[in-house]
Order: C-alpha cells, then structure tokens, then sequence
C-alpha cells in the first residue's frame, strides 16, 4: 500500500471511529502529510476536560518510519517538553512499527498523559517537580490545562472583555510564599521567579538546609 494510500484510510478509519476520542484533521485537503491530532485528557488526571492537539508530520518512509509529532497544546508533563512541545515516547522513536497507526500513536500519547515516566524525561524541570511533590505538580498540571487547553480557561472581567486569571507562581509550581519573601527583600517578583525556576527550587518546606538554600537564591538575585 502505497503512503498516500496508508493516510487516506487511517483518516477514514479516524473519522468513522466516534469511540477512541481521537480525531486527526489535514492542514491543507492538498497535503496528507501534514495532520494535526486532537484528544482530550484522561478523567481522574489533572489533564481532565483538557483538549489537546498535536501536529503531525508524515515522513516520506512512513509507515516504516514514524511521523513526527510534538504537542502544539502546551502541557505541564515530564515527557512533553513545556517549551517546544517534544515528546519523550519510545514509539515515536526505535519502538515503532508499520502496525501502528496515527489514531493508535494518539491514543498511546492520551495514555502517557494519564501515566508519566519522570524517571526517562523529556522536560528534566518538570520531573523533578513530579518526583519531588506530586500534589505540587498536580496542581501545576491542572491549572496549565485550565489555562491553555480548555475553551472555558477565560473569564470576564468587569468591563465585560475576556481576561485569562494569570498566577505567576501557579503557573511555574512554585509556592508563592517563597516568592515574596525575596519581594520584601525589594527583589522584582518576575526576578526572584526566574532564579526560582533556574535553580529548580519550587517551596522551602520540608527543607534541612533552607538557610544555605537562602543564600544560595540570594547569590543568583545579586547576581543578576
């Protein structure tokens, strides 16, 4: 079967499954090797109600080579890089096969989301979070999907136009007590969290050493 062939049908197929929760939609009716995918997030994670979507590039090999595919959603997860979208996914790399299918590579990356692997990361930030405070990264996770991958993410503000509620700390996991603590020392809020976030350090509790820990951030604040 040739490669024109092989997509035509997976889509086909794609569109008359309405069980999988998977949908894949061409680019352009011109061009069947750039796709774009859609799933949601599975309930009980913290990517649920979340819709997400993932480009997709067909190579001139496929399907004895794997598409290309990358998260176009931004997504908190330690397999998915939270800058470029990059998967970490053995399928999409030497476990491929020709048995696979666009649809089944969608819903493999819908199970990644419900069952993470921080110990082989893609996003080494975000992994460490996960193994160092779930319950901190969950609520990380939850409120990135509320933000980027939910229709419903804006609300209104007072004079009636749509305004997203942003929460600097939130948005990175990061406990916002330690944030303003080095604000009271007259260190600028978006300062102390970029030092925060290069340093990996996300809450003071649970820490033997805060007071090294302490001057170690102040050493970066002075510094830049």
């Amino acid at each position: 079967m040739s490669r024109v062939k092989r997509i035509a049908k997976e889509l086909e197929e794609c569109r008359q499954d309405k069980q999988s929760g998977v949908k894949l939609e061409l680019n352009s009716e011109s061009d069947l090797t750039k796709l774009t995918g859609f799933f949601k997030g599975p309930p009980g994670t913290p990517y649920e109600n979340g819709l997400f979507q993932v480009s997709i590039d067909i190579p001139q090999e496929y399907p004895f080579k794997p598409p290309k595919m990358k998260f176009t959603t931004k997504i908190y997860h330690p397999n998915i890089s939270s800058v470029t979208g990059a998967i970490c996914l053995n399928i999409l790399k030497d476990k491929w096969t020709p048995v696979l299918t666009l649809k089944s590579t969608l819903i493999s990356l819908q199970l990644l989301l419900q069952s993470p692997e921080p110990n082989d990361p893609q996003d080494a930030e975000v992994a460490k979070h996960y193994l160092s405070n779930k319950s901190g990264f969950e609520e990380t996770a939850a409120y990135w999907t509320k933000l980027y991958a939910n229709d419903d993410s804006t609300t209104k503000n007072g004079d009636g136009n749509d305004k997203i509620e942003l929460n600097d700390c939130a948005l990175y996991g990061i406990d916002d007590e330690i944030v303003t603590q080095f604000e009271n020392m007259g260190f600028p809020r978006d300062k102390s969290i970029e030092v925060l976030r290069r340093m990996g350090i996300k809450s003071f509790k649970n820490l033997n050493n805060k007071s090294e820990v302490e001057n170690k951030i102040l050493e970066e604040l002075l510094k830049e």
